[in-house]
């Protein structure tokens, strides 16, 4: 189990670093490309995907930080430390969103350059790039249960969104430039104020997801359920007296109270507790922590209830 543990968590930081480095390379492209032939969607486009070097750079941090053991100040684990590098990505991909509505905004009341193939083919290429950097990052993600990376995958769709505008914008120009219409070229600007949007609401469903779990929101309904039943199925447990579970970055911590025969030793209720906990951790790996409270059981209490 430890080992399968620090293989997810060796993997969701191999895609961290994937995606720091993709960035980077993706931004000089963009940058360079969009001011040697002064696109201005691309140079937008580059300026997003450098939020996104500052994103990635908090999601790593924050998993190196969320994969250390629990200690004497943090005796539940760092894994929180994940939820607030998803939370720094999404404010990050909010800044990010208004920058281009603004930009896109903006384009609309300035003459537009001449436009140029080679701003297409990058805008191309990191289209294409992100667009395998989402599907990468999104499984490895879903796999580690790594609350950071999977915020960054949702930021890796956000550029696909960003390069596609940029693609769809640059060829409207190309198109107009062809066929003598200058007003193609309003078509970038208003494909940017169109991803602007996408792009918040995007970051909007980052960010409440990662206040969900610093508010110790509930795991779903049905999840507990499965929890019952497998405590249920343990002939020694009389009755589910509190059941609760919370997400603690990428993993999930589970609160039992059960009620047990109240005849038995301490080494029969230690023992009950430990079956319990295995049972929940060995069928669902997203478990890293099982406290479990036992309330003595007695016949009487069946009249009673």
């Amino acid at each position: 189990m430890a080992q399968q543990s620090t293989g997810k968590i060796s993997s969701a930081v191999w895609g961290a670093w994937v995606s720091l480095i993709s960035n980077v390379g993706l931004t000089i492209l963009k940058l360079a490309v969009g001011m040697l032939f002064g696109s201005q969607v691309l140079v937008a486009d580059g300026v997003h995907n450098a939020g996104d070097v500052i994103a990635s750079g908090a999601a790593l941090s924050s998993m190196r930080i969320s994969n250390r053991p629990a200690d004497e100040d943090h005796p539940y684990g760092h894994g929180k430390a994940e939820v607030l590098g998803a939370a720094f990505v999404a404010i990050v991909l909010a800044l990010a969103s208004f920058y281009m509505g603004y930009h896109s905004i903006e384009t609309l009341f300035r003459e537009s350059a001449v436009p140029h193939v080679l701003p297409l083919i990058a805008a191309g290429v990191s289209l294409v790039w992100k667009l395998l950097l989402y599907f990468y990052t999104i499984r490895i993600g879903r796999e580690s249960g790594s609350q950071g990376l999977i915020a960054t995958a949702q930021d890796h769709l956000a550029d696909v969104y960003a390069s596609g505008a940029a693609l769809l914008g640059i060829l409207l120009s190309l198109i107009g430039k062809q066929i003598g219409s200058p007003s193609l070229a309003y078509g970038d600007p208003i494909a940017g104020i169109i991803v602007s949007l996408l792009v918040l609401r995007m970051a909007y469903a980052i960010g409440r997801e990662s206040l969900d779990v610093l508010m110790e929101h509930s795991v779903d309904v049905d999840i507990l359920d499965d929890y019952a039943a497998l405590i249920r199925a343990i002939p020694e447990v009389k009755r589910i007296d509190r059941l609760r579970g919370r997400n603690h970055g990428h993993y999930i911590i589970v609160d039992i109270r059960v009620s047990v025969p109240g005849n038995l030793t301490i080494q029969e209720g230690h023992d009950i507790g430990r079956k319990i906990k295995e049972t929940i951790t060995g069928t669902h790996s997203d478990v890293g922590e099982v406290l479990v409270h036992l309330n003595p059981w007695y016949e009487s209490d069946l009249s009673r209830g």
